[in-house]
Formats: C-alpha cells, sequence, structure tokens
C-alpha cells in the first residue's frame, strides 16, 4: 500500500525574510540600492528626506488610524446598508456620502455590494457608493491635509461626493440602455481583495471597549492600517525625492504646467493608470505641484487615479460585465476633468 502520508517543510529561513519584503518594502528596498550603486552621495539626502516627511506626516497617520480602527471596532460598517433605502434618489446622494466620507475601500464591501445587487438594489446608488469610496476616507483626509493642504482635502472630498452624485444618476438616467442591462456577471467573484475580517452586524457600537472582540477588532485594524500606510508612505517618500532630483521641473511643466485644459486632460488621462495606492499618490503629487504641475491636473491626477487604482476597479470588475466596468471609467475621467477645471478656477 502507497504511504499517503504528506510532510510539508518549512520554508527555509532566507525566504520567508525574502517574502516580508515583497510590494512595496521591496521597491523602496530597490530603489535605495539602486541610488547606493548608481549614486552614491545622493543616498543620505534620499534617506534623511523621506525619513523627515514621514516624521512630518506622523501626527496625521495616527490620528488617521486610531480614527478608522475606532469606526471597524464600533461596527460602522452597518450604516452603509442606510444608504440603500427608500427611493432612487435618495439612494444615490446618502451612497455617494457614505462613499465619499466613509473609511471603507470598495474591496471592503465587496460581499455586501454583491448581495444587495442580487436582491435588486439598484445599481446606481451602487456605482455612486463605487465612484466616490476609493476617493476619501478619515486616512486619507488626514494626509493629504498634512501634505497638500487643507483646502485641496476637502476639494477632493467634495469632487469625490459630486463624482458619486454624477455616476450614480447618470446610471439611473441611462437604467434602460444596453449599457447598463442585465449589468451583473453570472458568477461574481465576491471575495474581498483588502483581506478584512467579516464586518460586525447590527447597529454600532460605539464604546466598542466593553467588548473582547471588538477591541480585538481595534488592535488589529490599527497595527494593519498602520503598516500599511508606513510602507506605502515610505516608497512614497522616497519617489519623491528622486523625483525632485533627477526628473528636471521644466518637463514637468512643460507637459502638466501652463494654462487651457490640456494640463488637466493630460492629468486625468496620466492619473487614471499611473499609481497602484491613492495614500502613496499624495506625496508623489506634492513633488509633481514643486515642479510646476497645475492645480487642476494635480486633482484630475489624484480623482482619476483613485477610481481607477488596482483595488479600487478590481471590486467593480468583480461583479459587473464589461460594459459596466468601462461607464465607470468613462464615469471616473469625465468627472476628474470637471473636478480638475473647477479646482483649477479658484485654486
Amino acid at each position: 500500500m502507497a504511504d499517503l502520508t504528506q510532510t510539508t517543510t518549512a520554508p527555509h529561513p532566507a525566504r520567508r525574510w525574502l517574502q516580508k519584503f515583497r510590494g512595496a518594502w521591496g521597491a523602496t528596498l530597490l530603489l535605495l540600492a539602486l541610488v547606493a550603486l548608481v549614486d552614491w552621495p545622493q543616498f543620505g539626502p534620499t534617506v534623511i528626506f523621506a525619513a523627515q516627511a514621514l516624521l512630518g506626516t506622523a501626527p496625521f497617520i495616527l490620528f488617521a488610524v486610531l480614527a478608522v480602527a475606532y469606526l471597524k471596532a464600533s461596527g460602522a460598517e452597518t450604516l452603509l446598508a442606510k444608504a440603500f433605502e427608500g427611493n432612487t434618489a435618495r439612494m444615490i446622494v446618502m451612497a455617494a456620502l457614505l462613499g465619499g466620507l466613509s473609511p471603507f475601500c470598495s474591496c471592503q464591501v465587496i460581499p455586501f455590494i454583491a448581495a444587495l445587487l442580487a436582491v435588486g438594489a439598484p445599481l446606481a446608488a451602487v456605482m455612486a457608493f463605487w465612484l466616490a469610496s476609493p476617493l476619501m476616507d478619515p486616512a486619507m483626509f488626514a494626509i493629504t491635509s498634512g501634505t497638500l493642504g487643507f483646502e485641496f482635502a476637502m476639494a477632493k472630498t467634495l469632487a469625490a461626493v459630486g463624482l458619486g452624485l454624477m455616476g450614480g444618476f447618470g446610471t439611473w438616467a441611462l437604467a434602460r440602455s444596453p449599457i447598463f442591462a442585465e449589468p451583473l456577471r453570472e458568477r461574481p467573484a465576491v471575495g474581498g481583495c483588502c483581506g478584512v475580517k467579516k464586518p460586525f452586524s447590527g447597529a454600532p457600537v460605539w464604546k466598542f471597549w466593553t467588548e473582547d472582540a471588538r477591541r480585538d477588532t481595534f488592535r488589529e485594524a490599527a497595527l494593519e492600517n498602520g503598516l500599511f500606510l508606513l510602507k506605502w508612505l515610505t516608497l512614497a517618500y522616497v519617489i519623491e525625492a528622486l523625483m525632485l532630483h533627477y526628473v528636471p521641473a521644466e518637463w514637468i511643466a512643460g507637459l502638466l504646467g501652463g494654462t487651457g485644459l490640456m494640463p488637466i486632460l493630460l492629468g486625468a488621462l496620466v492619473g487614471a493608470p499611473a499609481y497602484l495606492n491613492g495614500y502613496a499618490a499624495v506625496p508623489l503629487v506634492d513633488a509633481l505641484l514643486a515642479q510646476g504641475m497645475t492645480q487642476g491636473a494635480a486633482m484630475s491626477f489624484v480623482i482619476a487615479g483613485g477610481v481607477s487604482c488596482i483595488p479600487a476597479a478590481i471590486a467593480v470588475w468583480a461583479l459587473v460585465k464589461p460594459r459596466v466596468f468601462a461607464a465607470y471609467l468613462g464615469f471616473a475621467v469625465t468627472g476628474a476633468m470637471l473636478a480638475g477645471v473647477i479646482w483649477q478656477a479658484v485654486a
């Protein structure tokens, strides 16, 4: 009789160490190693710049981490259900507001959204939430305020809600068109991409510290989000230092500076595929502004990039057919350009 017993071999210590430094940490180490190899005198200034930027942003990071952990531990996810009650117009407005102000990204609530769509929740309200939710949350607002200024953060918040409203009411108006007919995939992939545990059910418990499970959630959420922000912001500040040193300001000013619609259009078109993480984009935009990027182009860049970044896009792609996904991207780029034009006029 064959021996069916399987033995598992523990990963080599070196392999385990390498696995910890994939992704953002690996990219940061790779960039620093390249600087050390090809331009050693710049290595020290790059590290110092990134460290000082992190220290300067630390109060905003701490506030953001604690705020998000509190909302998760209290079970504030349950408030999302309020956005999908009542008539369609009310649903769209509530979904846009909650999407633009809540600390939950699209991919964190895929199972929740999938269940709502399955029982007939209007796609227009879901579209409003999907468009607004990747753009702003307490962590994003704090970091944006600390780096780009309170006014820019407020303008982006308003743009997030406005984009949700535009996409929601646009989808509602075209609900009977071929674009939105039978919008759902036959077998949607409802697994989340953020690695978030199942949220609490029922009414929020604002005094979460009275329950062991909620205290554990607070601790886990604070640690998870703190490490998440640290790794991405470290990478972003290293890239910012390298951009300021190596990328000619004249080149940025020539491409994304000046007046008119072209810089704003380019900001939206470049922002859509340009970055994987909205938090890391904030320092990059700060560097681009220092090198001549216009305010309008900066706004269109962060709006288009935030909506189309990989986690947010996967959340939509997992549930709807390609034509609906194309409409989602179309709303994103159009809304980004409008936000850029308005911000350019008032900034």
